[in-house]
């Protein structure tokens, strides 16, 4: 065994991978970009060696880097992780020139299934059915139009080195393929470095459903059962689980069969994953294409068979045989995980970024996070911040305990997608283990929201927040002087706030009364009482009968706060500070101008000042998180001004280009 291991990684697969080498006696070594710097894996690891700026293409995707703090730290082994170098080749092909230890499969096995297009023509060599499709090396717009064609549609296109759902579109309308291949084409090229695509008859029902492979150098491999990754949101898992629900056992049996099968072929020697879908009518199976490297859903399958898979990826890379056979490893009970990120799940799930202003996660469940109180969550990187994980003797109580997880947990700072996913569970499809990839868009067709009385109680325990921090406040400052503004009124009658509630442009107005710990909360829609106090970051409110406790921060002007299914960050400010730059704001919005509809970085401006757009024309590319957004014209006309740079950081709502609608036709 080797004694001290880089992670060529970051966030909670870097922080999961350190824990177990710990375990094992390995000295671990961490990487960073500058903006990890205080991350929390750095403080975990024995040593911490910086890589680069914060892009992931100057610091993490850097495989001379990487090497190079392997060297310089003494380390004689690289786990990749996932994601980043994890499923290429250079960076292995170094480890071996330096003599370094990989964790993962041979470089001859990532190169074959690294390709989406290899990887369907193994898969049918090797005897596995592959769903009808294109994988030819014409890639030109006309053949892959002919091609899309003659499968018919609907079909997906996807990118032939992608994964994580990025380069993949479905197109069911012959006018939307070319536009379809070029976002699918751009999105690949700009996450992978290679732009070839592949087209795949649509499954219009769905399962994704994935078997677990475990390899060793010697010939050995087993499955360690399967895992249903139905729940997806823009071709994204958000929720898995082990075993798969409502699969019958012909069925089961197959991809476990298809697995080693391929895996076989191609002489697989560590951890891995094959990818299925399965028609949910009839049970057909068709390969997707396998991942090369540690999966970020390989926890549910961790706590069905007991074994810890980053180890025995350890192992295997050390050259130790597999002690067990097939025989010996049993499934037992239920495991279901949920991906906590970083969106805005009532907005189409755009990323959010910011300051984690609290973390509070649950005791009595599984975490697996890369974040802590006070880190920062940036653009820069995936918007995975924890993996909530929950076992059961069967699927029912793990739904309940990773449920109660979700109730238990609280993140405040930038949006989350908590109460979303705890929605997700409380649906009939998923409680009855009817989910195909198709859940989301049927069951909120019109998208998720936050439950709207729950959100405005959130906007009116915010002011009280603020009124009752800054009331108690010993600072200098508008709320606290002894001149102008007063928070009681002479005499001990009770002080009267007249505040605004903003959040991304909108605001609301709030009046809140009151002396001691009495509160009246009015704003157009009524008044509500409230006795409140607050201590250590809880308000203890009591509305009615019933007294609630609600987590907040407050930060100069910014309250971060939980109200039962929401947590949400609000600006409160004196009314009158406000008024003036909120007219101007409400004047001068041009509804014809095109807007960050997420902060990010500008990938593309397509136009230049002067030019003529039409409407739903492309204008410029948002990047974040590594997701692709496309910046369209509203209407017709000529570009005023181009207000961003290409390569820039921009702020939610920031304007991007300036439009001068065309003149309406006359009659």
């Amino acid at each position: 065994m080797f004694r001290t291991l880089l992670i060529a990684n970051r966030g909670e697969i870097a922080v999961r991978i350190i824990r177990t080498a710990k375990r094992m006696g390995l000295r671990t070594v961490a990487v960073h970009s500058d903006m990890d710097r205080d991350a929390l894996h750095v403080g975990l690891a024995d040593v911490a060696v910086p890589i680069g700026p914060a892009p992931a293409r100057d610091s993490y995707l850097r495989a001379d880097r990487i090497v190079g703090a392997a060297l310089a730290a003494g380390a004689d082994a690289i786990h990749p992780g996932y994601g980043f170098l994890s499923e290429r080749t250079d960076l292995p092909q170094l480890c071996r020139q330096h003599g370094l230890v990989w964790v993962g499969p041979r470089v001859e096995a990532i190169a074959a299934m690294g390709s989406k297009i290899e990887a369907k023509r193994l898969a049918v060599a090797a005897g596995v059915p592959v769903a009808p499709g294109y994988d030819g090396d014409d890639q030109s717009d006309a053949r892959l139009a002919t091609e899309a064609e003659r499968i018919g549609l609907p079909v997906m296109v996807k990118a032939s080195a992608g994964g994580g759902g990025k380069g993949m579109r479905p197109v069911h309308e012959a006018t939307a393929l070319r536009d379809s291949l070029i976002a699918a084409r751009r999105e690949a090229e700009a996450a992978f470095g290679d732009g070839r695509l592949l087209i795949e008859k649509l499954i219009m029902r769905p399962r994704h459903v994935e078997v677990q492979i475990l390899g060793d150098k010697h010939g050995h491999l087993v499955h360690l059962f399967e895992r249903d990754c139905s729940v997806q949101r823009n071709n994204q898992k958000l929720l898995e689980e082990a075993p798969a629900p409502n699969l019958s056992a012909p069925a089961r049996q197959a991809l476990h069969r298809h697995a080693v099968q391929l895996a076989s072929a191609i002489g697989y020697d560590s951890v891995g994953t094959m990818e299925f879908m399965v028609d949910a009518a009839t049970e057909e199976i068709f390969f997707l294409e396998m991942n090369t490297r540690l999966q970020v859903e390989h926890t549910v399958t961790e706590e069905i068979t007991g074994l810890d898979i980053v180890e025995w990826q350890l192992r295997a890379a050390a050259g130790e045989p597999l002690p067990f056979k097939q025989d010996d490893i049993a499934c037992r009970g239920h495991a279901i995980q949920a991906r906590l990120t970083a969106e805005r799940a009532d907005q189409g799930f755009r990323p959010d970024a910011g300051k984690i202003e609290l973390w509070s996660p649950p005791a009595d469940v599984r975490i697996d996070s890369g974040i802590a109180t006070g880190a920062e969550v940036g653009l820069h990187y995936d918007s995975l911040l924890a993996k909530v994980i929950a076992f059961g003797s069967d699927r029912d109580k793990a739904i309940v305990q990773l449920a109660s997880a979700l109730e238990q947990l609280t993140v405040l700072g930038p949006a989350t997608n908590r109460a979303f996913l705890r929605d997700v569970l409380r649906s009939a499809d998923f409680a009855g283990g009817r989910a195909t990839t198709r859940l989301i868009g049927e069951n909120w067709p019109n998208g998720w929201t936050f439950d709207p009385e729950d959100m405005a109680l959130a906007r009116r325990l915010a002011a009280l927040v603020l009124r009752i921090a800054r009331g108690s406040s010993e600072q200098q400052s508008p709320w606290s002087g002894k001149s102008g503004f007063r928070v009681l009124a002479p005499g001990g009658r009770a002080g009267v706030s007249h505040l605004t509630v903003r959040s991304e442009g909108d605001a609301w107005a709030m009046t809140v009364a009151g002396e001691g710990d009495r509160f009246t909360i009015s704003n157009p829609d009524g008044v509500l009482a409230v006795v409140a106090e607050a201590a250590q970051g809880v308000l203890i409110a009591r509305i009615g009968e019933v007294t609630h406790r609600f987590p907040f921060v407050v930060d100069g002007d910014r309250v971060a706060i939980r109200v039962r299914s929401v947590e949400a960050r609000f600006e409160v400010r004196l009314t009158a500070e406000v008024a003036l730059e909120t007219a101007a704001t409400a004047n001068g919005a041009d509804p014809d101008s095109v807007t960050a509809t997420m902060p990010g970085l500008l990938a593309d401006i397509m136009v230049a000042e002067g030019d003529a757009v039409e409407a739903g024309q492309t204008v410029a590319v948002l990047e974040s998180m590594k997701l692709f957004t496309d910046l369209k014209a509203a209407c017709a006309g000529r570009v005023t001004q181009v207000a961003a740079e290409k390569g820039k950081t921009v702020r939610a709502g920031q304007l991007i280009v300036a439009i001068e609608p065309a003149p309406a036709a006359k009659s």
